[in-house]
């Protein structure tokens, strides 16, 4: 690969998944630190905007605005060849893709790989693992420090505790004396309006700046291995992951502020742990971890 000047123009197109989406503002960052002229191009990028200051983002390219644009630029980065770039007709300049390196064996987390991508593969003199994200004044951090935001579902089901745990374990939470919330979009309220029934909050958020702002604010982040984790994590929020397995948690957990993620229990095959870590995952070894995480947020802050 050749190596960047400062007055190349790169062309960062964005995942559509908000996970991976701000893992690779890691690469933009990284690009911008270094003097590179780099856009990024995304729509959850585009709706945090305000979020990352100094960087130059733009929508969400389609099959005929990136047949205008990406031929300007002297490099295209794209986690996979697909979505607007998959066009065989599209006149590209070089194309560099992130998929190997998130593939590749290692016991890295994937924001300390695109760190290293940046240094080892991009040849970036200066790189770390901020992504630039950093909230409009007008937020405080960490205003509502008994709030825990708890986020209950994720890209596939399959990474879902239950329902009926993730109850138990708010109801729990409250009696500890900490006020939890439960987070999903909009499209997903219907299905978790049962626990206002119980007393616990279900906030309608709607965009996802509203959302960011109220994480921002939150004093904790419980949930499953999702892109909404990993915003609590840009966000510096404590952050509690759960994960089907230690393999994906080693390589997926949020990689930013303080955090700890907590398996299922043993089973034999990794075909049995994806299918029932859910069952073997008990609110008791849950709340522990979380228990786990307020000791190390204390022992951070001391």
């Amino acid at each position: 690969m050749r190596p960047l000047q400062p007055a190349s123009r790169v062309a960062v197109v964005l995942s559509p998944a908000l996970g991976d989406s701000l893992l690779m503002m890691i690469v933009v960052r990284n690009l911008r630190a270094n003097g590179v002229a780099v856009t990024a191009f995304g729509r959850n990028a585009i709706a945090l905007a305000q979020w990352f200051p100094d960087l130059d983002i733009q929508p969400d390219l389609t099959r005929e605005t990136a047949q205008a644009i990406l031929p300007r630029y002297e490099r295209v980065i794209a986690m996979r060849r697909d979505g607007p770039i998959a066009d065989p007709a599209l006149q590209l300049p070089e194309v560099v893709l992130l998929e190997p390196a998130c593939r590749a064996r290692s016991s890295k987390s994937m924001a300390e790989r695109l760190m290293q991508f940046c240094r080892d593969e991009l040849g970036l003199a200066q790189a770390g693992k901020s992504n630039g994200m950093s909230a409009p004044g007008v937020f405080e951090h960490r205003r509502h420090r008994t709030r825990i935001a708890i986020h209950p579902t994720a890209s596939t089901r399959d990474k879902c505790w239950l329902p009926s745990r993730f109850l138990r374990l708010a109801l729990k939470l409250r009696k500890l004396g900490f006020d939890p919330q439960f987070v999903v979009a909009p499209q997903e309220r219907e299905a978790w309006a049962f626990v206002e029934s119980h007393g616990i909050a279900l906030p309608e958020l709607g965009s996802l700046e509203n959302v960011a702002a109220w994480l921002y604010e939150s004093g904790w982040f419980i949930g499953n291995d999702s892109g909404i984790g990993h915003l609590a994590s840009c966000l510096e929020v404590p952050t509690l992951s759960l994960f089907m397995r230690r393999g994906l948690a080693r390589t997926w957990q949020p990689g930013w502020g303080t955090g700890r993620v907590v398996i299922g229990g043993y089973l034999p095959t990794a075909r049995l742990r994806e299918r029932y870590w859910k069952y073997t995952l008990s609110v008791a070894r849950v709340a522990r971890a979380f228990e786990r995480l307020r000791h190390q947020m204390h022992e951070a802050l001391a």
